[in-house]
């Protein structure tokens, strides 16, 4: 999806509804506004519709649930909430539980002030965005009505959800049986939690893999406190884990985001390991067990191109999609793929689970390390990534980029110099008011000279 796409939609990006809580359009007029409109949809469904509900450690969270789940119950509609649970999980729940829908409260790696507000349909698949749009302008008329208002901003009817601590245990069993047989030897694990989601289901699922004993393993960040969600730590920080891995003398370290849906990794070498590596490991393990449909992996626009060097050694193909990972499964159920993934830690692998999810990342990954009986760092040894820099511009707003004669002489510019060496993305944040300039190429000197030029570009003619 382009910028100029982006820039025409009222409230959904690639991934939901985000903002800041308390601020349009997460304020309650809008969020009982969103529950109202899906559950409108889905009446035309079903006769009794239900929704699942999760959501992340933010302190917002709680009383977005509520009022969403008023919007929701007020057209009829039975909700039920698995509690603080990553992303992934409601994704399985309202697939294998009868549900029309999942409503995920969660800004995912963003600071604790925003949030957001992210739809599954009833086989586990984010909503497309066709049916994303089309809530749209329901959504904003009941936001506009004096009658809407009124009933969001009445607390009798934002009686919270009670969480139902059977739904996470479901899940956590869920990705137990993923990997039957699972065995981590004695492996020294480091797993950095972002004291978000996963702090809330890390501490039973690793001590249920590791029922024997033998591995050892350190959890940090699983100590919410509402606003320290992604505060230096997580996904967002790969380079805290790996101090922590180099510091503890451990063999892996495991770094996960606010709702536990990417996963990045570092090695003992003190190295992070981003999704580029992650996805090379596993497509090799996969090809060489003769489950890597068409010898195809997606990854995105964003990938770097030494994976695709190393991947076409392998014999493997690689699709690039736009950023973000509902794009990226619509490349890979296009192409019958069953790898494919973001640099930033999404990893799908459709033959388990319907959408990007971190902690079973991990455990594919831990299970890949045992039956190799190598280290992650020998399993991606032979990634040579290209020099690659992305800079991110505040903006105030999203003109299409190519339409500004600066802007576009710039890109141009770096296009014509790098040719072939080198690769050239520029894109709108879908989830945050950034413009992202991402350059790639051999030569260090000229990727630094060309991102500075378009950088400097867009923020003078949008920056803040």
């Amino acid at each position: 999806m382009n910028a100029t796409t982006f820039a025409a939609r009222k409230l959904f990006g690639t991934d939901g509804i985000r903002g800041i809580a308390g601020e349009a359009p997460l304020d309650p007029t809008t969020i009982f506004a969103v529950g109202l409109a899906l559950a409108h949809s889905l009446r035309h469904r079903s006769d009794n519709p239900a929704v699942i509900l999760g959501r992340d450690t933010r302190e917002s969270s709680s009383g977005i649930a509520a009022t969403l789940a008023a919007g929701l119950r007020s057209a009829g509609v039975r909700v039920e909430s698995a509690g603080i649970v990553p992303t992934p999980a409601v994704a399985f729940l309202a697939r294998t539980h009868g549900f029309q829908a999942g409503v995920v409260i969660s800004a995912s790696h963003n600071p604790w002030r925003d949030n957001g507000i992210k739809l599954f349909g009833p086989d586990g698949f984010k909503l497309p965005d066709s049916d994303e749009l089309a809530m749209e302008d329901e959504i904003v008329y009941h936001a506009a009505q004096s009658a809407t208002r009124s009933i969001a901003d009445d607390q009798t009817s934002q009686t919270p959800v009670e969480d139902n601590a059977g739904f996470q245990a479901d899940y956590i069993q869920f990705l137990i049986d993923c990997l039957p047989g699972l065995k981590l030897g004695k492996l020294r694990i480091v797993a950095d939690c972002a004291n978000g989601a996963a702090a809330a289901v890390a501490p039973e699922l690793f001590r249920r893999i590791n029922a024997e004993g033998s591995a050892a393993i350190t959890l940090l960040n699983i100590s919410p406190n509402g606003r320290n969600i992604n505060d230096g730590c997580g996904a967002l920080h790969p380079a805290h884990v790996a101090a922590e891995v180099k510091a503890r003398g451990a063999d892996l370290g495991l770094s996960f985001d606010g709702d536990a849906d990417r996963c990045m990794m570092a090695g003992a070498a003190n190295n992070v390991l981003n999704g580029d590596a992650i996805l090379l490991a596993v497509a090799r393990d996969l090809k060489n067990r003769g489950l890597l449909t068409g010898d195809l992996v997606v990854a995105t626009t964003m990938s770097n191109m030494g994976l695709e060097a190393a991947l076409k050694r392998s014999g493997i193909r690689m699709l690039r999609a736009p950023v973000g990972d509902r794009y990226v499964l619509e490349q890979m159920l296009e192409h019958d793929a069953a790898l494919g993934g973001e640099q930033s830690g999404h990893i799908l692998l459709p033959h388990l689970a319907t959408t990007g999810d971190g902690l079973l990342t991990a455990l594919v990954v831990l299970d890949l390390i045992n039956r190799a009986g190598k280290s992650i760092d020998e399993l991606t040894a032979d990634l040579k990534v290209f020099p690659q820099v992305i800079v991110n511009i505040k903006v105030r707003e999203k003109r299409p980029l190519l339409s500004i004669p600066t802007i576009a002489d710039a890109i141009r510019a770096a296009e014509d110099d790098l040719k072939d060496s080198g690769r050239v993305v520029i894109r709108y944040s879908g989830t945050e008011a950034l413009a992202r300039v991402m350059i790639e190429a051999e030569s260090e000197d000229s990727m630094r000279c060309h991102s500075t030029a378009i950088a400097d570009a867009i923020r003078h003619e949008l920056g803040i």
